[in-house]
């Protein structure tokens, strides 16, 4: 085996070729980049947005990364089909470039949900350096923005705006604000302190409508209530990015359907990142994108390497609080305890989630404080059961946990 070649230059794509590189791999490895800069963390696009992060400190590695790796980039030539007899790439411009095997790292792009009005002028969405920049460039003269999701990103951004001297109100669907990775209880506790920063917050809200002629003036829901606005940020979520491997006829599901090796349909071609789906499970989280990214690689050399998932994880800081949200924070169903301390003026809001006196997931917010030890707990599923009256407490040790 000679030659690899990886489709996409995101997380997943980067993180794969490094590893080759450092199993050992001698022969060529090709990366095929939609966009034309080097590989860059998402996570780093908002902290430019606010302004806490320069332009030139926005790339993960020095501009001579890949040429010391001898790992060959290109930049704005995304694929345009994967042929599978010889295996190949093709580009946009017919040249079909072959390899001895591939690894589909496209990962995902933003959804934006059905609704009128949604191409016009100040409506934007953000998942490329490029949206960033069109997004701050309008802001200049459009300063009332209205962020549409609740979530992660939709938070986020409402916060990197609002750091930019931006009036922002935040939109959810659902009846709470990070439904996937906060309870009811928890949600709550969020909401105060997001409002207390100066962001807005309206609820169970569904976007019918954004209003304007060429450009927006406001938003109009299906309760028929409207407001004013000048910008808006769509941020309802990702969805995997399928037509390649569709068109190969590579196994597809909701995801690229991978095995534990995050082998695809075909022998020759792997798959990790926002597009892979393992035991019928999408993560479109940042652990769960390197670690296939690196199990991948291994798997493309023949090191039997078993990817057995990821279990999901969130840390970050919203509105000023530290949140971390690990495993099964929401659990659904029978046979769960859920323990919960909260101290609203504080902004803290603790849970754990038991499982047969096993810990399973755990909400931490408010604190950084074993923040990390409870998350390795909830990984390893620790016996919890001696010590539930003082595990929320602050300054608990977690060593003892069995």
């Amino acid at each position: 085996m000679t030659r690899i070649g990886i489709v996409g230059n995101g997380l997943a794509g980067v993180i794969a070729a490094k590893t080759l590189r450092e199993a050992g791999f001698e022969g060529e490895i090709e990366i095929f980049a939609q966009e034309k800069y080097r590989y860059y963390p998402r996570p780093n696009l908002i902290e430019h947005i606010a302004g806490r992060l320069p332009a030139e400190r926005l790339f993960a590695f020095p501009e001579g990364w890949y040429a010391e790796r001898r790992i060959q980039v290109r930049l704005a030539a995304p694929a345009r089909r994967i042929v599978l007899d010889p295996l190949a790439v093709e580009l946009s411009s017919g040249r079909k470039v072959g390899f001895d095997r591939l690894l589909l790292a496209d990962g995902a792009s933003c959804f934006v949900p059905p609704m009128a009005g949604a191409d016009k002028k100040g409506v934007f969405s953000l998942r490329t350096w490029d949206d960033a920049l069109s997004i701050l460039d309008y802001l200049r003269e459009h300063r009332r923005v209205v962020v549409l999701g609740g979530g992660l990103l939709g938070l986020e951004i409402a916060r990197a705006l609002a750091a930019r001297g931006a009036q922002v109100g935040v939109v959810e669907f659902f009846d709470r604000l990070l439904p996937r990775q906060l309870d009811a209880q928890g949600a709550a506790v969020l909401r105060t302190q997001i409002e207390r920063s100066g962001i807005a917050v309206r609820l169970g809200t569904a976007t019918k409508e954004i209003l304007g002629s060429d450009r927006i003036t406001g938003l109009k829901f299906k309760d028929g209530s409207a407001i004013d606005a000048d910008l808006v940020v769509v941020a309802a979520g990702i969805r995997p990015s399928l037509d390649l491997a569709k068109a190969a006829g590579l196994d597809v599901e909701r995801g690229v359907v991978v095995d534990d090796r995050l082998r695809t349909s075909h022998t020759a071609i792997f798959a990790a990142g926002d597009n892979v789906q393992h035991r019928g499970r999408i993560y479109g989280i940042i652990p769960a994108a390197f670690v296939q990214a690196q199990a991948a690689a291994l798997n493309i050399l023949d090191h039997d390497k078993e990817y057995k998932g990821t279990v999901p994880s969130n840390t970050l800081k919203v509105a000023g609080l530290h949140l971390t949200s690990v495993g099964m924070a929401v659990p659904e169903g029978k046979g769960f305890e859920e323990i919960r301390k909260e101290d609203p003026d504080r902004g803290l809001y603790k849970k754990i989630v038991l499982e047969e006196g096993r810990l399973v997931g755990a909400i931490w917010m408010g604190t950084k404080e074993g923040a990390l030890p409870v998350s390795n707990a909830v990984s390893q599923k620790s016996d919890v059961g001696p010590w539930i009256k003082e595990i929320l407490e602050d300054g608990f040790d977690f060593s003892r946990l069995r």
